[in-house]
C-alpha cells in the first residue's frame, strides 16, 4: 500500500494545511512560498501518476486517494484566490471549476456503481484543463506583478472553457443512463 505514488499522494494532502499556513503569514514573500508550495502539489500529483502508470504500482488506495488530494488542493487554493480577489470574475470560473469537479466525481460515483465507469474514465480532455488550472492557480496566488495576474486570469478561464467542455463531455457519456427510466 505505500508505495511511491502512495507517498507522494499521502505529501500532496500533508502540503494542504502548509500551503494556507505560509498563505496567511505577514510579509510581502508569503504568496511566493504558497504559490511555490502549490506548484510542489501540482508536480507531485503529475510525478505519481507516471510513477503509478510507468512501474504498475496502481493500487485501491491511491485510487480512492490521488482524486480526492487533487479536489482538496485545487478547493482549498479557489478558495484564498476568490477571497484575496474578491471579484467576480475570478468567482465565477472558480465556482465553475469546484462544481464541476464535485458534478463529476458524483457522476464516476454512480457509473462505477452500476458498472459503467469505463464510460467516465479520464481523459486528455481533462489533463489539459488540469494543467491549464494549477497553472492559474499558481499565478493568481503567487501575484508577482500585472503580467503574471493577466496571464494566470486568462489561463483560468481557458481552465472555465476547459471544465464545462470536459462535464458537458461526461454527461454526454453517460447521458443514455442518466435518461433511463426505472
Amino acid at each position: 500500500m505505500w508505495n511511491i505514488p502512495n507517498l507522494l499522494t499521502s505529501f500532496r494532502i500533508l502540503l494542504i494545511p502548509v500551503f494556507l499556513g505560509i498563505y496567511y503569514l505577514p510579509g510581502q514573500d508569503a504568496h511566493f512560498w504558497a504559490a511555490f508550495i502549490f506548484a510542489l502539489a501540482a508536480i507531485t500529483d503529475g510525478l505519481d501518476g507516471y510513477i503509478a502508470r510507468r512501474f504498475n504500482q496502481f493500487t485501491q488506495f491511491g485510487a480512492f486517494l490521488d482524486p480526492v488530494a487533487d479536489k482538496v488542493m485545487v478547493a482549498a487554493s479557489l478558495v484564498v484566490v476568490v477571497e484575496n480577489y474578491a471579484t467576480w470574475w475570478i468567482s465565477l470560473p472558480a465556482l465553475a471549476i469546484v462544481s464541476r469537479e464535485l458534478v463529476v466525481s458524483a457522476l464516476r460515483e454512480w457509473m462505477a456503481q452500476i458498472g459503467h465507469q469505463s464510460k467516465v474514465k479520464v481523459s486528455n480532455l481533462g489533463k489539459v484543463k488540469t494543467t491549464a488550472q494549477m497553472v492559474a492557480i499558481g499565478g493568481l496566488i503567487w501575484e508577482a506583478n500585472t503580467f503574471v495576474v493577466v496571464v494566470a486570469t486568462v489561463l483560468l478561464y481557458v481552465a472555465f472553457v476547459l471544465t464545462l467542455w470536459s462535464m458537458w463531455k461526461y454527461l454526454r457519456a453517460a447521458w443514455s443512463d442518466l435518461s433511463q427510466v426505472d
